[in-house]
């Protein structure tokens, strides 16, 4: 339930995170004309690959509020039921406006600008040491090195990913922002329940970025032979 929202949206997702990536490193080096080397540093990919998670969040949280409403929907008591992911976006929209499709983008930036950040971070890393010197990377490689991102990002990710789903399902009012939802979380479940979910989602990870990144090296490829 609620799979047809990540499965509609994942990708344009996928694009625009790629497309804000390449912005991200284009804006590193229009910032830095005089530069030495044309090899940008960690903590520079790093950049690049926050901003890519602050650009995605247009679509993330939208997409993601509808999930989290239809997965949680049976829960709440003498609530609305919606039918699919169209009927939810139409519903909350006429409930809430645009706010209603975006509560939650605070804390899904919490999630997604640090977690991009280490994601972009760990695939250049293992990329590099993976790659041999005048030749292109194996598929093997692009493999190990695309799931390694997917584990480096929700190494870190799963907190605010915990709270931002908390916040979307609940109903408004209930929590006073990212880090009050953050504090009673803790106050009344222990630290714990901030990492539910965290091994299933590592898990998840390594297969589906190695996939991920293995498509967008197959679609670099098939573009760079037809321009």
């Amino acid at each position: 339930r609620g799979v047809s929202a990540p499965l509609i949206g994942v990708t344009p997702m996928w694009a625009l995170s790629f497309w804000s990536y390449d912005l991200g490193q284009r804006i590193v080096f229009a910032a830095t004309p005089n530069r030495k080397s044309k090899d940008m540093s960690m903590l520079e990919f790093a950049f690049a690959g926050g901003f890519s998670g602050w650009v995605t969040t247009i679509v993330t949280t939208p997409m993601e509020r509808v999930k989290v409403i239809l997965q949680t929907q049976d829960q709440v008591k003498g609530g609305v039921k919606y039918k699919g992911m169209m009927d939810a976006g139409v519903g909350v929209f006429k409930e809430g406006g645009i706010g209603g499709l975006y509560r939650g983008t605070i804390a899904t930036m919490a999630r997604d600008i640090p977690g991009s950040a280490a994601y972009f971070v760990a695939y250049e890393y293992f990329y590099r040491l993976l790659k041999k010197d005048g030749q292109s990377i194996s598929v093997g490689a692009t493999l190990f090195a695309g799931g390694m991102s997917g584990v480096a990002m929700w190494s870190i990710a799963i907190p605010p990913d915990v709270i931002k789903s908390r916040i979307q399902a609940a109903p408004p009012g209930t929590y006073n922002g990212f880090f009050d939802c953050a504090i009673k979380m803790v106050r009344h479940e222990g630290p714990g329940a901030l990492f539910k979910g965290l091994g299933p989602a590592l898990l998840r990870a390594f297969p589906a970025n190695a996939a991920g990144f293995l498509g967008r090296a197959a679609g670099m490829e098939v573009m760079h032979q037809m321009w």
